[in-house]
């Protein structure tokens, strides 16, 4: 069986790798939960600052080595649709004390480092889940603007924000005399973000409990808001992919019908008569040179048609 595929043969998957950042006290463990059916793998001791009506339907994982990850990938992981690891800062922290012990880590550790953990994601996504990293803020200098930034060793960032599809910052934000919660997944100035689902450029969290603690509402934010319109994206994507794949096969089949000037400028006439999609008349356009070059025909300007090139001894 060919390796080959085209376009609209490719498995896409339709799992999230994202993480979200901010500042202490912006819920970002319970926007976390919110994916559908979550399984929290509590690197930081932080499901204690998460109200406990949010974690109905939430099993919990506290980690205390970094051999307890894998022995709980080992498990039936089977009905659960996420893994939230929180945070991903304290994660990294017990692989380097799982690759280099009680010493400081030194540059030749670090390709192990990255290594154990790009496989870590590459174990959670054969299990076909979505992931979602929790981070702590930092910032980064950049001449004289500050950047927020994930809590990550510079090592490791680059490797990880790679495996990501998104990357979002939470914040407070006042707005007519009231605090909001949002979350941008937009790389701006003062932000680094990673938006591959054409997220709105700030999206506001809504705040599910009272006063009194008491719930709301659902937290089901990254759900409905992300998951879902991800999914319904990918599925678009591959309803476009099919309908250009179709056309274009209708092209060259009717590319094919071509024999000589007669047929290519009835093929011409007929070029928007096509369902076209995206591209798929430019490409049209290409196969009909390629076609007319091989037969020896010529553009006439003038006349606006396809005619026979004359050979030189005939000029």
């Amino acid at each position: 069986m060919s390796l080959i595929k085209k376009s609209n043969e490719l498995v896409i998957s339709s799992i999230v790798k994202m993480m979200i950042y901010g500042q202490p006290g912006m819920r970002k463990t319970t926007t976390a939960l919110s994916a559908p059916k979550p399984l929290l793998l509590d690197f930081d001791n932080g499901v204690k600052r998460v109200n406990m009506s949010h974690l109905e339907g939430v099993d919990i994982v506290q980690i205390t080595t970094w051999n307890d990850v894998s022995e709980v990938l080992n498990e039936d992981l089977s009905s659960y649709q996420t893994i939230v690891v929180d945070t991903i800062g304290k994660m990294m922290d017990y692989i380097i004390s799982f690759k280099c012990g009680t010493r400081q880590p030194q540059i030749r550790d670090w390709g192990g480092i990255n290594a154990e953990f790009s496989g870590f994601v590459r174990n959670l996504s054969g299990l076909n889940k979505n992931i979602i990293f929790v981070a702590h803020r930092d910032t980064r200098k950049e001449g004289d603007d500050t950047v927020f930034i994930p809590a990550l060793r510079e090592k490791s960032y680059n490797s990880i924000v790679t495996e990501l599809d998104l990357l979002g910052y939470m914040e407070a934000r006042s707005e007519n005399g009231r605090i909001k919660s949002t979350i941008t997944f937009d790389p701006t100035n003062r932000n680094d973000g990673k938006n591959t689902c054409n997220l709105p450029s700030i999206m506001e969290i809504p705040t599910i409990l009272d006063s009194k603690g008491n719930p709301t509402g659902k937290n089901n934010f990254i759900t409905e808001k992300i998951i879902t319109p991800y999914v319904s994206m990918l599925a678009a994507k591959k309803v476009e992919t099919e309908k250009y794949e179709k056309v274009l096969s209708e092209i060259k089949e009717q590319i094919n019908f071509i024999t000589d000037e007669v047929s290519a400028n009835d093929f011409v006439d007929r070029i928007d008569t096509f369902d076209h999609v995206g591209s798929s008349k430019q490409m049209a356009g290409q196969l009909l040179s390629i076609k007319v070059k091989a037969l020896g025909l010529k553009y006439n300007k003038e006349i606006k048609k396809y005619e026979l090139a004359l050979e030189p001894s005939l000029l």
